[in-house]
């Protein structure tokens, strides 16, 4: 058996949190965008980043302050290792994009990480480390972002596991991002409130349907229950445009569409990659209208996994 290399690179999509009717448990990945991770291991039982370069730089270089220098922390206590790690990031995802930026850190550096390990862990296994640095981002543990990214494609995650749910290979999402700024807690903090039992059932009812429609293919069933009526009513004020962009969508077809994960990105779905691109640029023109410059992200459902370099 040979030894674990000293060090080691891995990249991590982005993602579109909660799809709408899953907040906080379902999302899937993207396919070209995301952030990677360089990880050594030293000599010193520590955790300390040495760099921070892309797309996002002004992000703490303290380990414990950091989404992924918490990861590596909470992966060097629970396995009591006796080396440590020196990381480097390369943003790939922009800030407040709403598209798993702070995930995809924890994500690229774990997975890093995992491979100069002598004994490698599975992806299931990395995921409660994952949880524990994207805290520090969001201030909750949820694998919504993370899921898709350790396992790809669509993810249901729930507090302790994860779980991969089928979708057609062919069926592809327009991911659209206005170059503006969304930060996660300010997108939380909006849906402080309460709400009424029969939102929570018509939420439910909504869920199923998308998520039996994944496994089985049908389109029909997802286009019943693709539509977010606890979360998004309360977030798309935050999004200038948001609706045009979303009726943009759904007047080329899509099967639904909403805000992917904090904001202000846009996701919809479609069941091929030729409608999705059509409709990336119309939904890209609609945020024009409202005065944002756009980047369009035309991918699989059933997108790509970290994995390493």
């Amino acid at each position: 058996m040979s030894a674990a290399p000293e060090q080691a690179r891995a990249f991590s999509p982005g993602s579109v949190g909660n799809v709408g009717v899953g907040f906080d448990i379902l999302g899937h990945s993207i396919e070209g965008i995301g952030d990677t991770a360089s990880v050594r291991r030293i000599d010193a039982p520590t955790v300390c980043i040495k760099a921070i370069r892309g797309s996002v730089t002004d992000l703490p270089l303290e380990a414990a302050r950091n989404t992924a220098g918490q990861s590596l922390i909470a992966l060097r206590e629970a396995l009591a290792l006796p080396f440590g790690f020196e990381l480097e990031l390369d943003k790939g995802i922009p800030l407040g994009s709403g598209l798993g930026g702070s995930a995809a850190s924890c994500v690229a550096a774990l997975v890093a990480a995992n491979a100069v390990l002598d004994t490698a862990l599975s992806a299931h296994d990395l995921y409660p480390f994952a949880l524990a640095g994207e805290a520090v981002a969001s201030g909750g543990k949820h694998g919504d972002n993370i899921g898709p990214m350790l396992l790809g494609g669509l993810v249901l995650a729930t507090a302790d596991s994860l779980t991969q749910v089928a979708v057609p290979a062919h069926w592809h999402a327009a991911v659209v991002h206005p170059h503006a700024i969304l930060e996660t807690r300010r997108a939380r903090a909006a849906l402080a409130g309460s709400y009424a039992l029969h939102e929570f059932v018509a939420q439910s009812a909504n869920l199923a349907q998308v998520l039996l429609g994944c496994e089985r293919g049908d389109a029909a069933l997802v286009r019943k229950g693709l539509s977010d009526v606890l979360v998004e009513p309360r977030r798309a004020p935050l999004i200038e445009g948001f609706a045009q962009v979303k009726r943009a969508a759904l007047d080329l077809g899509a099967l639904g569409a909403s805000i992917s994960g904090g904001g202000p990105s846009v996701f919809a779905w479609f069941v091929s990659k030729h409608a999705a691109t059509q409709a990336g640029a119309a939904m890209a023109q609609a945020f024009a209208h409202a005065g944002f410059a756009s980047d369009i992200h035309i991918t699989p459902i059933a997108g790509p996994a970290a994995q390493v370099l």
